[in-house]
C-alpha cells in the first residue's frame, strides 16, 4: 500500500490537488511526511542558519556544523531558521568547505601546476578541466544530450549577452525580440542594449507579452500569462521576430512556463529561442536538448547552492556546434566554419589553446565550450563542484516529487488561512493573495504572496523576528520557497503557524 507521501506525489504529478486528511493541519502530519520522505537525509549535509547565528555581528572562526572538541556542533542547541529563501540564495552545502580547502592546498603546494594536474585524494580535477567537469555533472540537471552542450563561465547576464551576440542576428525586416512584460531588470537591460547595439529601438523592436486579462475562470489574470496567449503573441509578430527570450520560471510570480510547447511553436516559425533559467535550473525538471532549445543561461547560487554570485551556466544546442555562419561583413569565420561569436582564448579548442595562435588560427572548442572567453575562477568552480555533488545523491525527478508536495501542502495551508479570514482588514479585505499559479505543474518551489497594501513592513519584520528567512519584492510581495533538498515539511507547518500569528497581530 502506498504511503501518504507517495499518494500525494502521484496526485500532484497528475496535476491534481489532493484532498488532504482532516488532521493534515497538525505538526504531527508534517512529521509523518518527513518520516516518509526518501531524500530527507540530504538536509543533514547543509548548513541552515540558526535563530542565533543570524544575529552574529563579527567573525569568530566558527562555522555552523563544525565539530568541536567536546563532540558537539556549533549551533546544535540553537533552533534552525525556516530557510525559505533558496530562490534568492541557496543554503550552504557542508562539503563546499572541503572543496575550497582542497583548492587552497593545491594552489599552495604546486602553484601553477594545479592548472594541469590534481593532487591525490582531492575532490577536484585539474583547474583547466573543472568547468568541463561541472558541465558533465549538470547534463542531467538541465537535460542536455552531452557535456558539449553545457559550460560554466562568467555570470548570467554576461552569458546572456555573449549568446545574444551570437544568436540575435537582426535584419531590417526581422529584428524584434519577444519577451515577457516584467522581466528581471538585468534581462530587461540586456535585451534593450542588444537591440540598441544593432541600431534598432527597444520601443519598436522589443515586444512584451502582457498577462492575460482577469476572468471568472482566471481571477489572477492580472499576473498570469497563459501558454495560449504566449503562442498568440508569437504568431502576431512571427514574420518580424528574430528572437524569443523568456524565463523558465518568472522571478516575481513564480509561474513555470511550458517551455517545450512554446519552444516548438516559435522554432516552427523560424524564431531563435533562448531561455533564462535562473529560477528553473535545479528547481524543476528540464529537457533542453529534447525541447530543441537554441540556447539557455542560468545562475548557480539559487537552487544549485554554489554560493553568492557564483559562476553561471550556459547551454547551446548541438545543432549549432558545427554551424557554418558568416560575419556581418560577409567574410566567413576563421577555420572550418563556426557560428559567429565574441571570442576569447579560453574558447579555443583545448588541444591548441596554449599555442597562442592569432585570430586566423582560432578554432573553437566543441559546442558551448567554444563560447568561453577567459580562464574561469577556480574558486567559483571548486564551490560549484561541491554543490553539484549533492545532486549526485538524488535526481531531478526525486527533487521535483518532494517539491510538488512541499509547495502543494504549503498552498493548501495558506488557503486555509484565507478561508478562516485570518488577518482580514476592517473592510473585509483579505490579508494576502497567492499570485503564483494554483496548478501544481505551473510552478516550481516558490509561492509569491501579495500582501494587502500597508502590511509588508510589519509582516516582514515580525516573520524575521520569528526566525523565518524569505525575500521581499516591494511594494507588497514576499516570496517563500521550500527548497526540497534541505527544507522539511515541519518547516512548512512552522512557516504557516508563524504567518498566522503575525497576521493576527498585524
Amino acid at each position: 500500500m502506498a504511503s501518504e507521501y507517495q499518494s500525494l506525489i502521484k496526485a500532484f504529478r497528475a496535476g491534481q490537488k489532493p484532498d488532504f486528511p482532516a488532521h493534515s493541519k497538525s505538526v504531527e502530519y508534517a512529521r509523518q511526511l518527513d518520516a516518509e520522505d526518501t531524500i530527507s537525509s540530504l538536509r543533514d549535509d547543509f548548513i541552515i542558519p540558526t535563530k542565533g547565528s543570524i544575529k552574529k555581528k563579527a567573525l569568530d572562526g566558527k562555522l555552523l556544523g563544525e565539530p568541536l572538541a567536546n563532540g558537539n556542533c556549533n549551533g546544535t542547541g540553537d533552533e534552525p531558521t525556516i530557510y525559505f529563501v533558496g530562490n534568492s540564495l541557496g543554503a550552504q552545502p557542508k562539503c563546499i568547505r572541503k572543496h575550497l580547502e582542497a583548492l587552497l592546498e593545491t594552489w599552495g603546494a604546486i602553484g601553477v601546476n594545479g592548472h594541469f594536474s590534481s593532487l591525490g585524494n582531492s575532490p577536484l580535477t585539474a583547474w583547466q578541466d573543472m568547468a568541463a567537469d561541472c558541465a558533465q555533472k549538470s547534463v542531467d540537471i538541465v537535460g542536455a544530450a552531452s557535456v558539449s552542450e553545457v559550460i560554466y563561465m562568467n555570470t548570467l547576464t554576461a552569458n546572456l549577452h555573449l549568446l545574444m551576440a551570437s544568436f540575435y542576428r537582426p535584419t531590417a525586416t526581422r529584428h524584434k525580440i519577444i519577451a515577457e512584460w516584467k522581466p528581471f531588470p538585468s534581462d530587461s537591460y540586456a535585451l534593450a542594449s542588444q537591440i540598441q547595439w544593432h541600431g534598432f529601438s527597444p520601443a519598436t523592436s522589443l515586444v512584451p507579452i502582457h498577462p492575460d486579462q482577469p476572468s471568472a475562470s482566471n481571477p489572477d489574470g492580472n499576473m498570469y500569462i497563459s501558454t495560449s496567449h504566449i503562442l498568440a503573441v508569437i504568431d502576431e509578430h512571427a514574420e518580424s521576430t528574430a528572437l524569443l527570450l523568456l524565463p523558465g520560471i518568472q522571478y516575481y510570480t513564480g509561474q513555470l512556463f511550458d517551455m517545450a510547447r512554446i519552444t516548438a511553436h516559435a522554432r516552427a516559425r523560424g524564431i531563435v529561442v533562448g531561455w533564462d533559467l535562473a529560477h528553473a535550473a535545479g528547481n524543476v525538471e528540464l529537457a533542453l536538448h529534447d525541447w530543441d532549445v537554441d540556447f539557455a543561461v542560468w545562475c548557480t547560487y539559487k537552487y544549485m547552492n554554489a554560493g553568492p554570485g557564483s559562476i553561471a551556466g550556459a547551454f547551446v544546442h548541438q545543432r549549432h556546434h558545427h554551424h557554418h555562419h558568416h560575419h556581418g561583413n560577409g567574410d566567413a569565420a576563421a577555420g572550418e566554419g563556426f557560428r559567429h561569436r565574441l571570442a576569447g582564448w579560453y574558447g579555443a579548442d583545448k588541444a591548441v589553446r596554449f599555442e597562442m595562435a592569432g585570430w586566423e588560427g582560432f578554432r573553437p572548442a566543441e559546442g558551448a565550450h567554444g563560447y568561453q572567453l577567459s580562464n574561469p575562477s577556480a574558486v567559483d568552480l571548486a564551490s560549484l563542484t561541491g554543490a553539484l555533488s549533492m545532486f549526485g545523491r538524488t535526481d531531478m525527478a526525486g527533487l521535483r516529487d518532494k517539491s510538488l508536495v512541499l509547495t502543494g501542502w504549503l498552498e493548501w495551508l495558506l488557503r486555509g488561512l484565507l478561508e478562516e479570514g485570518v488577518g482580514k482588514g476592517e473592510g473585509g479585505e483579505d490579508a494576502f493573495g497567492i499570485i503564483t499559479p494554483g496548478h501544481p505543474l505551473e510552478r516550481g518551489a516558490q509561492l509569491s504572496l501579495l500582501l494587502r497594501p500597508g502590511l509588508l513592513g510589519a509582516v516582514s519584520a515580525a516573520l524575521a523576528e520569528r526566525g523565518v528567512m524569505f525575500d521581499v519584492r516591494k511594494p507588497d510581495v514576499i516570496r517563500v520557497a521550500p527548497v526540497p533538498m534541505y527544507c522539511r515539511f515541519e518547516d512548512v507547518w512552522g512557516f504557516v503557524a508563524a504567518f498566522r500569528g503575525v497576521l493576527e497581530k498585524a
